[in-house]
């Protein structure tokens, strides 16, 4: 049985519709990754989800149960269904441990645990009027979670974060599963956050859901230039270019799909390699990012080379 089942969502506004014909399922401990550029629609589906907002057409079960809306219920939603906004807030002039303790419903020894996995322990006795933004962050999913919920909603929790605060959270959300047994569906606006984490990633573009699949498949099959776009740069292949790779690689033309990353090229000897002359070089820390022309088009590649300049002759293989 499945934990969720979005089945057929649609949304309209007053101007348009904001989601069209969404479908998918979600089994438990599943973790998915939302991802779409702004304004595609994933802080509606994860509010629709919650039960916050009613869609036009179409359902949500969770465990064969529909979620209700606002206009069914006072309380919309399902008890087991838990949402973090990126707009949450928390009550000044009280302490860590009073916040929590409004909410809980677990045993101190659980509620113990959370508090290591969330990493609050030590701020428990803090003001929550003294916190940073990462830290209350940490709290207010922490306070999601003493309510004993199965499925999680993250909407946006790495925003606004410093790279420091935004690393502590992401490790925090990647024990959910593992620790607490909490299947979580994550909304971030950088994409690539999703990749190591998500079991599945869906991928909306106006609405519609344009792709589903592994990180993995995602990531290195996309089935557009709109959604290779949102994981990173990428190559988009002529056929000529095509055909020049496969003849200097062991890859035949027709497995050579039309959109590589940066990484998928590899620098080789002369004479090996599809020639190409060197455009740009910039040193982006643990590696160089490369601009070479061949064959009037243009490619992106990583290299661990540093003794590469422009105007270089290079020969390039997969």
């Amino acid at each position: 049985m499945s934990l969720l089942d979005v089945s057929h969502i649609s949304y309209r506004n007053e101007e348009s519709f904001v989601l069209k014909e969404i479908s998918f399922t979600q089994q438990p401990l599943q973790n998915i990754g939302l991802a779409g550029a702004t304004g595609s629609g994933k802080t509606t589906l994860l509010k629709i989800i919650a039960g916050l907002i009613e869609p036009t057409i179409g359902a949500v079960l969770f465990k064969e149960e529909r979620i209700k809306g606002p206009n069914e219920k006072l309380l919309p939603g399902h008890p087991s269904i838990a949402y973090l906004s990126q707009y949450f807030e928390l009550r000044n002039h009280y302490r860590v441990q009073e916040i929590l303790d409004m909410a809980k419903k677990v045993a101190d020894k659980e509620a113990g645990i959370i508090y290591e996995v969330c990493r609050i322990e030590h701020l428990l006795k803090r003001w929550t009027h003294q916190l940073s933004g990462g830290e209350k962050q940490r709290i207010a999913l922490a306070r999601l979670l003493v309510t004993l919920p199965e499925l999680l909603l993250l909407d946006e929790p790495y925003s606004n974060l410093d790279p420091l605060h935004k690393n502590i959270l992401k490790n925090v959300v990647l024990d959910l599963s593992e620790e607490l047994n909490i299947t979580c569906i994550l909304v971030s606006h950088d994409p690539l956050d999703t990749l190591s984490w998500a079991n599945e990633i869906i991928v909306l573009n106006e609405g519609k859901l344009v792709q589903q699949g592994s990180p993995k498949q995602v990531y290195n099959n996309p089935l557009d230039e709109y959604t290779a776009g949102l994981f990173g740069k990428y190559n988009l292949l002529t056929p000529a270019l095509a055909k020049a790779l496969s003849q200097h690689s062991d890859v035949a033309m027709q497995d050579i799909g039309r959109f590589l990353r940066p990484e998928e090229f590899s620098l080789t000897t002369e004479g090996e390699g599809l020639k190409a002359t060197v455009k740009n070089v910039k040193f982006m820390g643990g590696y160089c990012e490369l601009v070479l022309n061949t064959l009037n088009s243009d490619l992106i590649l990583h290299s661990h080379e540093t003794n590469i300049t422009k105007g270089d002759d290079v020969y390039v293989v997969l």
